[in-house]
């Protein structure tokens, strides 16, 4: 049943609203901060308010205006933007506190142009979420390319000049070939609704029209998420305060990427178009490749932010695997690990910049005892840690086990054997910082002086990291999200899963 109601717009408008209020209390600090929190706790409210309906099988809809006759800019809450519009409004809360304390203590500047921006992203986030058509996806997934611009140059420093000009130059040239599949779309199909299993056919043009066309599509989603070799601006974007680290590898920018391919993917070709033109092939190598790739360069780097971005790029990955290989319960873990990597990801992020913060250390090797002067900091990040490397009872297994499961639906013996080794390898390149941090001894001294961070940086540290053990036992807690994974894999397939957590 479709329910036609104004909130799906109002959680999209309410942080662009908090984004213009934020830019007028410029010179009123604790006013800009509060229409941070209002505008996090509020946007928050109204998408989990959709949750009950929506977990029934109904939709929310509401139409702004139209663009043409035939294509209307339309907000709707399928199960699949639902999952995505659930994590991204509701970690803006964890993350809107922790970048209060960080900014503050670190004494960063243009402060307000920061949360303003901040917010701007969110808002993007939700509408790339709730997002019914090609058309409307494309102006928010544009609008996030512009609004973290001014987040990765933030320091104003040449190499974060460098940085941001790499960022716009990756995304907004695949953008535009973005905006150019969707005119070759609409032209061929007379449609860019989203439509679950596909409104594209094999036959609907010749076979390397339908692959070019697909190309076009997948190209700007494949730069957001960071697939190899398209992932060479991500790095680079370290350069960037903690806060904007965690909004680009957790809650925005890398997941609506990879969104951006499950919605190509799942509701734009479908898996029976994607299967005849031999186009799910080719993605499971890029993925499987940048899966191994990525973690083996993550292992070298001693800079923690750079390790924890090449982790990103790895396990935004598995969203792409699962997706690719087209089975039932692939999909539902594709999908779910959109929630989980966030959770986790987001705690690893916010433990290394309230290290920067606290300790003034960035790379592992200056890290040796920390960990007894930090130990709720650093326990939560090793919980975070073994929840990327697929340990049970945190939440990343649930997606990781979904995705092992699709993969001998699927019968893909070779694509197991991968998950295996990038299970190893992100053990040896987490696990070896919580190890120095808690058992190597500090010869300098340096650490005794130091303590935990700032409350405000530490709770949102430990919510998250609560929160990866909670929903590794609980999949379903708070927002039904297991359960949106399982639908949404369920209308893109047609088939029944099981054997999953449901």
């Amino acid at each position: 049943m479709t329910i036609y109601s104004i909130r799906p717009f109002f959680a999209v408008v309410v942080p662009l609203f908090a984004a213009f209020f934020i830019m007028l209390s410029g010179k009123k600090p604790n006013l800009r901060e509060f229409w941070t929190v209002l505008a996090s706790f509020l946007t928050a409210f109204i998408v989990f308010s959709m949750v009950p309906e929506v977990s029934k099988g109904n939709v929310y809809q509401y139409t702004v205006f139209r663009f043409t006759d035939t294509v209307e800019f339309t907000l709707r809450t399928d199960a699949a933007g639902m999952l995505f519009g659930c994590v991204s409004s509701f970690l803006w809360i964890p993350v809107a506190f922790y970048a209060i304390g960080y900014m503050r203590q670190h004494h960063e500047k243009e402060q307000t142009g920061f949360f303003a921006a901040f917010a701007v992203c969110i808002c993007s986030a939700v509408g790339i979420a709730f997002s019914a058509n090609l058309m409307v996806f494309f102006v928010f997934f544009e609008l996030l390319t512009v609004a973290t611009y001014p987040l990765v140059f933030h320091a104003r420093t040449e190499e974060a000049r460098f940085s941001g000009r790499k960022y716009l130059i990756y995304t907004l040239s695949t953008g535009q070939l973005f905006l150019a599949g969707i005119a070759v779309t609409y032209y061929l199909a007379g449609t860019c609704d989203f439509t679950a299993g596909g409104f594209l056919s094999a036959e609907t043009a010749p076979n390397w029209i339908m692959q070019i066309l697909f190309l076009l599509l997948i190209l700007a989603g494949a730069v957001k998420a960071g697939m190899m070799p398209l992932a060479g601006w991500l790095p680079s974007a370290m350069v960037a305060p903690t806060p904007v680290s965690a909004l680009l590898h957790a809650v925005a920018v890398v997941k609506a990427g990879a969104f951006c391919m499950i919605r190509i993917c799942g509701y734009v070709f479908g898996p029976a178009a994607l299967t005849a033109l031999g186009l799910d092939q080719i993605l499971i190598w890029f993925a499987a490749a940048t899966i191994i790739i990525s973690s083996l360069i993550a292992m070298k780097q001693d800079n923690l932010k750079k390790r924890l971005a090449y982790s990103t790029i790895g396990q935004l990955s598995y969203i792409i695997l699962g997706t690719a290989m087209l089975s039932p319960l692939s999909i539902t873990g594709a999908l779910y690990h959109i929630a989980a990597h966030a959770i986790m990801k987001v705690t690893l992020f916010m433990c290394a910049g309230a290290v920067i913060v606290t300790a003034h250390k960035e790379n592992v090797s200056e890290m040796s005892g920390i960990g007894r002067r930090m130990p709720i900091t650093f326990a939560c990040f090793t919980v975070a840690s073994l929840g990327i490397a697929g340990m049970p009872f945190i939440v990343g297994f649930i997606s990781k086990w979904d995705i092992l499961l699709g993969a001998l639906e699927a019968n893909r013996p070779l694509v197991l054997a991968v998950l295996a080794i990038s299970a190893l390898l992100a053990l040896s390149y987490l696990i070896p910082v919580c190890y120095t941090a808690f058992f190597k001894e500090d010869k300098s001294g340096e650490f005794t002086a130091y303590g935990e961070a700032d409350k405000r940086m530490l709770l949102p540290i430990c919510i998250t990291a609560v929160l990866s053990v909670v929903l590794g036992i609980f999949p379903n807690f708070g927002g039904h999200l297991y359960t949106f994974a399982v639908s949404a894999a369920k209308e893109i397939t047609g088939g029944l899963i099981g054997g999953g957590f449901l």
